[in-house]
């Protein structure tokens, strides 16, 4: 049997008419960026996550890049973010001129440790960025009670989290804003690259969107120097088509995981830890083992893919030698790195898929 890392044919496939006939309607149209699709999906959207506003964008570095720059973060300013995320998270702080300052990850949950993030907070912290990885929520409480102590913002990437929520609550909801990232292979996704920033702050809002439409509240009218960032109205489209279905989706990404949790009993394979508080989408099922490579290569002789999240941490990535970290600074987000290893994880998968992962898994 063949089981893919991810796929998007049961998806597409029961969704087909509803895209085609959306591609055709906003085709005829012929009005492609700041339309009536983006304007009814930035509603839908900011109302799905209990935010007041939403602001369509490019991509989700690009969402969190302009709250951070609307937010007048910059040069000689830090942001504390995870030592283990994708690298985007720390890039977005890097393109506003400010420096990512990392903090190890707890070892359970592979997210920030809330317990090493006051000692990382100094005179020039202007804010922390949570991640809510693999769409595993954070635990927030702790990270708020120290901003508000500190007088941070609070920014979180949700690039993997759609609809997760924390205490009953949906993330993106506790900061001053949050970035999304509609990229394909996430819960909610479009068919190219796309973005968006929520909050619930009129006026951020409002800078926010005239960041990302180059600076310019109102035509050849610029008053901030802005980037070209907006969500097109075929991705709009299109995402307002899936997310009507998304809580749906993701319910079976959590039987999905609640099987991988209750069926796989192997010495070798740590699973991963829900917290009380989370209520987790499973974008990413991440377990980990010591011989991370072996599980790899027996998985894919057995025809399953899998894939690692993320092999190389943010700290020995060549590009962020600047800082000055080196091996060791963050031991917790290192052994992630070595023994992480993704499961398949997608809407449609079947139970025989689901069980021959588990069997498989189990024999290593």
């Amino acid at each position: 049997m063949q089981v893919p890392f991810v796929s998007f044919k049961p998806m597409e496939q029961e969704l087909d008419t509803d895209l085609r006939a959306t591609f055709d309607r906003v085709y005829s149209r012929s009005w492609y960026i700041g339309g009536c699709e983006d304007e009814a999906f930035e509603k839908a959207f900011a109302s799905f996550c209990g935010s007041k506003y939403c602001v369509g964008v490019g991509n989700g570095l690009d969402a969190l890049m302009l709250a951070l720059k609307a937010l007048g973060i910059g040069e000689g300013d830090e942001v504390l973010v995870p030592a283990n995320t994708y690298i985007a998270t720390a890039l977005a702080v890097s393109y506003v001129g400010a420096k990512p300052v990392l903090v190890d990850a707890d070892i359970n949950t592979f997210n920030i440790d809330v317990t090493k993030v006051e000692s990382a907070v100094s005179s020039k912290t202007r804010a922390i960025m949570p991640v809510h990885l693999y769409g595993q929520p954070c635990d927030m409480d702790p990270i708020m009670e120290i901003a508000k102590k500190h007088s941070l913002f609070v920014v979180e990437d949700c690039a993997q989290a759609h609809g997760a929520k924390y205490k009953g609550r949906r993330v993106g909801t506790f900061g001053i804003a949050a970035g999304f990232s509609f990229y394909p292979g996430k819960n909610l996704g479009a068919l190219g690259d796309a973005g968006a920033t929520i909050t619930s702050d009129e006026m951020l809002a409002k800078k926010i969107r005239a960041l990302g439409n180059y600076g310019s509240d109102y035509k050849y009218h610029h008053i901030y120097m802005g980037n070209n960032s907006r969500l097109d109205e075929m991705q709009a489209a299109f995402l307002s088509v899936k997310l009507p279905h998304l809580d749906r989706m993701n319910e079976t990404r959590r039987a999905i995981a609640k099987k991988y949790l209750e069926g796989i009993d192997s010495t070798k394979v740590i699973l991963p830890v829900v917290p009380d508080y989370a209520e987790p989408v499973w974008h990413i099922f991440g377990v980990r083992c010591e011989d991370r490579d072996g599980l790899e290569k027996h998985l894919s002789s057995k025809g399953i893919g899998t894939n690692k999240h993320y092999p190389i941490p943010i700290h020995l990535q060549d590009c962020y030698k600047s800082l000055k970290y080196k091996e060791g600074d963050f031991p917790v987000a290192e052994t992630i790195a070595k023994t992480e290893l993704s499961l398949p994880m997608y809407y449609g998968m079947t139970d025989e898929e689901i069980n021959y992962v588990i069997d498989a898994v189990n024999e290593f």
